[in-house]
């Protein structure tokens, strides 16, 4: 199946947190859009495996994803090696996506940065036709004609702002479909960074912020390794 947007993501819940609001709008615009997460999660504090998975198919359907998968990677230990970088290849040949979203280029968990020059690079390497991959169905070479990259708990000056206003309630939904991690009065599980009741207080000021910034009422921040052009100026908002 070849994708419009192709999300990677660290960890399940990476893209719900940051640009889930994106995928919903650009799904609602009849685009094609999936996620690749690299690994299962595994050393999450709260929840198990199993649970994490149940949640991300749970918010794989509000957004209205077209694919969901999972490379498995060690969560903490995927290595920015030759390996895991064809491995990320094999999926942007599989699914052929004209844009791709990368995790932020640095964050508070050293899995983020390491997986954004990861999949950065892999768009890179998969549009080379002399890297041949050991795959039974031969993969063409395809390059994407973008990649962006989200933000996550670090701030990062955003490149540019899309307006999620209209999609703020799916984003909050499919966040709390990953009911483990979040907070729960009623849960004995140890709290967290991110299960701490102020988090997702914190992420809709962050969301108001951006939105405010570009006149509206939520935003989500994306940077960019490359400049940007624009054929129309009344693309800008």
């Amino acid at each position: 199946m070849k994708l419009n947007i192709l999300a990677f993501a660290s960890h399940p819940d990476d893209v719900e947190l940051s640009c889930s609001g994106t995928l919903a709008l650009h799904a609602s615009l009849g685009h094609k859009i999936g996620v690749v997460d690299l690994t299962l999660g595994e050393l999450g504090t709260r929840g198990t495996v199993k649970t994490r998975q149940q949640e991300a198919d749970q918010a794989s359907k509000i957004l209205g994803l077209q694919v969901r998968d999972n490379l498995g990677m060690p969560d903490g230990f995927f290595e920015y090696s030759k390996e895991n970088i064809l491995t990320v290849t094999a999926c942007i040949r599989k699914y052929q996506p004209d844009i791709v979203l990368a995790n932020a280029i640095k964050d508070r968990h050293p899995d983020h940065g390491r997986a954004a020059d990861l999949i950065r690079e892999a768009c890179f390497y998969s549009g080379l036709e002399k890297i041949e991959l050991n795959d039974e169905v031969k993969l063409l070479p395809w390059r994407p004609r973008a990649v962006y990259h989200y933000i996550q708990s670090y701030y990062i000056k955003p490149d540019f702002i899309v307006d999620i206003s209209d999609f703020w309630d799916t984003k909050i939904e499919s966040i709390r479909a990953f009911k483990s991690q979040f907070h729960d009065p009623d849960s004995s599980e140890p709290e967290t960074y991110i299960s701490n009741p102020g988090f997702l207080e914190f992420l809709e000021s962050r969301a108001r912020m951006w939105g405010q910034i570009i006149g509206v009422e939520y935003g989500e921040g994306f940077t960019v390794n490359r400049e940007m052009g624009i054929k129309n100026l009344y693309d800008l908002i």
